[in-house]
């Protein structure tokens, strides 16, 4: 009866390996499924017939297996698994002393040793893989001080202070660097829980799926100030974690939005005395802030308003706009409910507050503008706006007299940075909805999607562009807030921009000019776009890259043998002629994918030491076109950004995207997918680059696997030479040491930690803080958490 079972399974294997092999050859993929098919249905076939033979043609065909495996990924234990985790078991059950009474003659002893030892050659295999590491890049960034802060050294944008965090980046620079280190790689190990808060606000059940946690807390004097999913703002003691205040702004909720978060709220002080050319009016509301509400925070909501809080009382500022609410959807010339909000803190500076917004993706032809705005920051007056399809006119627009903003042009959604000796704010761009279609774009669309624009805060006119994707048709967003650094080059300091992309590129910038310090190329570029729609035969790549290499069949992975042949089909019948393989009906490969290899968490810059430490991950999507006749009734999750059909109303196709995942439901490409890396800026090199986080959270069993998973959130570095990162698709908060990647300390922690951390200190004491509440796209746990650690 055993014999008779196990030739079952070996009939069974082989049938399947021969059906989807023979495909793969078809599609011109590797003939070796084909090949271990014939294997196993032989040994099925001779088994079923209780001959000897069995043995030594099982034997060749693991032999096979194993020579094969170690010619496509070497001694890679997470590729090696599913190519032979199968065959090696299957060959351990032949192996079974049972089986021994189904066969007579010599033949027997010397099959069954011949088969023993190529198995025990697997294991062997298998166990060595297993201490190698064959994706990790170890290096070791520079602990030399290229420009210290101190001796009129490096500038770091507007500093409040050694224990201070004022800006979403910390300062206008947004390098997410604090000069603090009280915590260092020696004693980092020793940081435990100094206190725990609780917003109180939870995901509901009749939340949208891309409710989240994304908020990093800013820090003045004694007090930190955050904001919720649902758009309440809170002030917390420092020290102690309690609520000083709390503000609901009841944005209420909408189906229809595409996303529920906030990334945080803009700090502002009134200054003790107006502007020298102030009209009288503005004298009068000045001295009136002054007396009323010296100190703010602004508050960007879900309903698409800028609320103006007293950050002493949590009140309402009613001097600013309309009764302390400015409302963003004015001057829209369409304005469905729910498709426009803002989610990232607007910039304070120069009197004004400059904002962009979310325009939800995919949704329809017929939304809102992504114009760029500068509104009096007492008044709430518009001062300028930049639309991006309409560039070149600044001033004001007439709501009263019926003028609107583009429709749809590209939108800004993420965090800007600012460098005020320069004048200048620096603003990652978007694309223009819907993101995989390109037809009907006008010039400026075409040059603005896509991009960081530098912008003149007085005026708003702009003063360069530079573009990381052409004619985009993959939702390349630039993602992130650039980071301003000065840089040594050739002896002088240069005021620079770094930006990460979506594609992995890190673009090094002047950003006086916006000019690349290092020579920038363009690579030809995939095309066979639909016949009503265009590619860029180029596209540009930047010098400091994260780019994957192009996939390839032996790139494939799953749980066993099998749903890795699937992902080998796959990867074989969707169009892919690698990055920039344009949408298509069939369905196309996008990769990296729509989480980008960097998204919103951008990375963490050492101004003084020059270096960068950043979360690069990697997962494939695919997009495939719809025709509009063929889309059906509305029905539900069918507006995700990330997942599920995107409807693209209006337009004559949608598109259904989706992670590139096995038939089981995990990722089609090999892991690692989520690393740490440091970055030499000065020479723009990757020093180090290390697999990061676990599958404790991605499974049923809590296992406690560091495979490298994926994330989205930033980091956040010290001057003692530390890195601490969330983000990670397991719960953990974790230290690194900034020179080497090493881990050196991690915290479980209650949700998912998909936010930024920040670090101050009071009295002397440094704290390291995060925000828990998980992640709805990806799936981390949901929570209100506020985790705040410190040294013993």
């Amino acid at each position: 009866m055993l014999i008779r079972i196990l030739s079952l399974l070996f009939l069974l294997a082989g049938a399947v390996l021969l059906a989807g092999g023979g495909w793969l050859i078809y599609l011109d993929g590797s003939p070796y499924y084909l090949v271990a098919g014939i294997g196993f249905f032989l040994t099925g076939l001779v088994l079923w017939r209780r001959r000897a033979s069995a043995y030594g043609i099982y034997a060749i065909t693991l032999a096979f297996t194993l020579g094969w495996a170690l010619w496509e990924v070497g001694f890679d234990w997470w590729q090696l698994a599913p190519r032979g985790g199968v065959p090696v078991l299957l060959g351990l059950l032949l192996l079974l002393p049972p089986l021994r009474r189904g066969f007579a003659g010599p033949a027997v002893p010397v099959g069954r040793g011949l088969l023993g030892f190529v198995t025990v050659a697997a294991i062997g295999v298998a166990v060595y893989s297993m201490f190698q590491d064959p994706s990790a890049l170890h290096g070791e960034l520079t602990k030399s001080i290229a420009q210290p802060l101190q001796e009129n050294g490096v500038n770091t944008g507007n500093e409040a202070g050694d224990g201070e965090w004022h800006q979403y980046g910390r300062t206008s620079f947004g390098q997410r660097w604090s000069p603090l280190d009280q915590v260092t790689p020696e004693n980092v190990a020793d940081l435990q829980l100094a206190w725990q808060y609780q917003t109180g606000d939870v995901k509901r059940p009749d939340d949208v799926s891309e409710t989240t946690y994304q908020v990093t807390p800013i820090k003045v004097g004694d007090s930190l100030y955050v904001c919720t999913p649902h758009n309440l703002a809170i002030s917390l003691d420092a020290t102690t974690g309690e609520e000083n205040w709390r503000y609901d702004a009841n944005s209420g909720m909408n189906p229809d939005r595409q996303h529920q978060t906030c990334r945080g709220v803009t700090w502002w002080e009134t200054p003790a005395a107006p502007p020298a050319d102030a009209t009288p009016q503005q004298v009068e509301l000045h001295n009136r802030a002054l007396a009323e509400c010296p100190r703010r925070v602004y508050m960007p909501t879900a309903d698409a308003r800028l609320i103006a809080l007293n950050a002493d009382t949590g009140e309402l500022c009613s001097f600013f706009a309309d009764g302390g609410e400015l409302h963003l959807e004015n001057g829209m010339e369409y304005n469905p409910a729910g498709y426009y909000y803002s989610t990232s803190p607007p910039v304070a500076t120069d009197g004004k507050l400059i904002i962009g917004g979310a325009v939800n993706d995919n949704f329809s032809t017929r939304e809102q503008s992504g114009v760029i705005r500068a509104f009096d920051i007492n008044s709430g007056e518009l001062i300028w706006n930049w639309d991006s399809g309409n560039p070149d006119e600044t001033a004001p627009i007439d709501v009263a007299a019926g003028e609107t903003y583009t429709t749809n042009s590209p939108n800004s959604w993420s965090v800007f940075s600012y460098d005020e000796t320069l004048g200048l704010v620096y603003i990652p761009m978007g694309n223009r909805v819907p993101d995989q279609l390109g037809m009907n774009r006008s010039p400026e669309v075409e040059r603005y999607s896509s991009s960081v624009v530098a912008l003149d805060i007085r005026t708003g006119r702009l003063r360069w562009v530079r573009q990381m994707v052409h004619h985009d048709l993959w939702d390349m967003d630039a993602p992130a807030q650039p980071v301003l650094v000065d840089l040594t080059r050739n002896g002088e300091i240069v005021p620079a921009l770094v930006a990460p992309t979506k594609q992995g590129d890190m673009w090094v910038l002047d950003r006086r000019t916006g000019v690349p310090l290092s020579p920038r190329e363009e690579l030809p570029a995939p095309g066979g776009a639909i016949p009503e729609d265009f590619t860029s035969p180029t596209q540009p790549i930047s010098k400091l890259t994260y780019r994957p290499d192009t996939l390839r069949g032996r790139d494939m992975w799953g749980v066993t043998m099998f749903d890795q042949l699937s992902c080998r089909i796959k990867l074989h019948s969707l169009n892919y002629e690698g990055q920039y393989t344009p949408p298509s009906l069939n369905g196309t490969i996008v990769y990296p994918g729509n989480f980008g290899t960097f998204n919103w968490g951008s990375v963490a810059v050492d101004p003084e030491r020059q270096v960068m430490f950043g979360m690069p991950t990697y997962l494939p999507f695919t997009a495939r076109l719809v025709p509009a006749e063929d889309i059906p009734p509305k029905g539900e999750d069918e507006t995700a950004s990330e997942q599920g059909l995107n409807r693209n109303e209006g337009a004559d196709y949608g598109v259904f995207m989706g992670p590139f995942l096995s038939a089981l439901g995990v990722p089609c490409t090999a892991p690692p997918w989520g690393f740490v890396s440091g970055a030499d800026l000065r020479s723009e090199s990757i020093v180090y680059k290390l697999k990061n986080g676990t599958v404790e959270d991605m499974t049923p069993l809590p296992l406690k696997i560091k495979l490298g998973v994926p994330g989205i959130g930033g980091p956040m570095t010290t001057r003692s030479g530390l890195a601490f990162l969330g983000a990670a698709i397991d719960n953990y908060v974790r230290a690194y040491d900034l020179t080497t990647g090493e881990q050196l300390w991690e915290a479980r922690l209650p949700a998912g930690g998909q936010s930024t951390p920040m670090t101050y200190s009071v009295d002397g004491k440094q704290y390291v803080v995060i925000v828990a509440g998980g992640h709805g796209s990806i799936g981390t746990k949901p929570g209100d958490y506020i985790m705040a650690y410190a040294l013993p």
